[in-house]
């Protein structure tokens, strides 16, 4: 005879074993969750009112546009990337310091967000274009656009969150190439009522916050391997090209004029972006100071050590 006694502990087990698995996994999709609306917080933060359309159906006043998760505009292209890759970014970074294993239910949380953003916005701005060829093409390009910045943020997230270090570089460089067009947006915000000055300040040294982000994940990763010295001047290189290509990028795509012409608009991006790359000004400085920082930190990290191994 079996007593109750001795069945339900056996039937009750999975029951109470199970529990916390499905919390951990909730745990999981929710800080893929926490990324994606990280990287989206300073769109929310606007207002999330959809910019000016040269392409709607009706004239509107920017007061009259409807709500939207992502700012879809031709002159908002590089804004669009950098929130959505920041997200992913972010997300990497929580699950590396949270979570130990189980990454796809993070990516799940992180898509979830993510796609959805981009659905709402497709869904409100195609349903408020005037029906005509142009409006085809430029929500398809904003579309495609968006979706090859979500792809880049899950790479940057699975970098970040499960890569040796030098791969943590890679990732946390793509977010910091655009971590100025994504602290941008957050001037746009109401919330944003700094004096004139420090508006001034920030314009001055926005160009340098990617510099500093990727200096002090170098000094982090450190170099004391073949593949970290890679990636450092993988780094190093992107930061020269990279914020080039988005002015050249930004100019062409933001052009009413050659926008008719994408032959005409591409000559302009490469010219642009020609005349970027090879600015002393504009590509000296940030180079400087992420070497600068790399330098201190690597400094500052190696007599931590030795102060640490130093006895008693």
């Amino acid at each position: 005879m079996i007593d109750d006694e001795q069945v339900h502990p056996s039937a009750a087990a999975p029951r109470r074993s199970a529990r916390p698995a499905v919390v951990a996994a909730g745990l999981r999709v929710a800080t893929g969750v926490a990324g994606a609306v990280l990287g989206l917080l300073p769109w929310l933060a606007t207002g999330m009112r959809l910019p000016l359309q040269n392409l709607w159906a009706t004239s509107a006043l920017p007061e009259d546009m409807p709500l939207t998760l992502l700012p879809f505009s031709q002159y908002a292209v590089v804004e669009v990337a950098a929130l959505l890759v920041v997200g992913g970014a972010a997300a990497g970074a929580l699950a590396r310091w949270r979570v130990p294993s189980g990454l796809g239910s993070v990516a799940a949380g992180l898509l979830a967000v993510q796609l959805g953003a981009v659905a709402q916005t497709s869904v409100t701005v195609h349903a408020g274009l005037a029906p005509r060829t142009e409006s085809t093409v430029y929500l398809v390009g904003l579309l495609a656009l968006s979706v090859l910045a979500v792809a880049v943020g899950v790479g940057a997230m699975v970098l970040i969150a499960r890569a040796p270090r030098a791969g943590v570089l890679i990732g946390v460089t793509v977010a910091a190439l655009l971590l100025a067009h994504w602290l941008d947006t957050f001037l746009a915000s109401p919330l944003h009522d700094a004096p004139a000055w420090a508006t001034d300040v920030w314009l001055r040294v926005r160009h340098l916050v990617g510099a500093v982000l990727i200096g002090a994940t170098a000094a982090w990763t450190g170099l004391r391997t073949a593949g970290r010295v890679v990636a450092a001047l993988g780094a190093l290189l992107a930061l020269w090209l990279v914020p080039a290509l988005l002015i050249g990028v930004t100019n062409a795509v933001g052009s009413r004029i050659l926008a008719r012409s994408p032959a005409d608009m591409l000559e302009y991006g490469v010219g642009v972006f020609r005349l970027a790359a090879t600015t002393p000004s504009l590509v000296v400085p940030p180079l400087l100071v992420a070497v600068g920082v790399t330098a201190a930190g690597l400094l500052v990290l190696a007599l931590r050590r030795r102060s640490v191994g130093r006895p008693a």
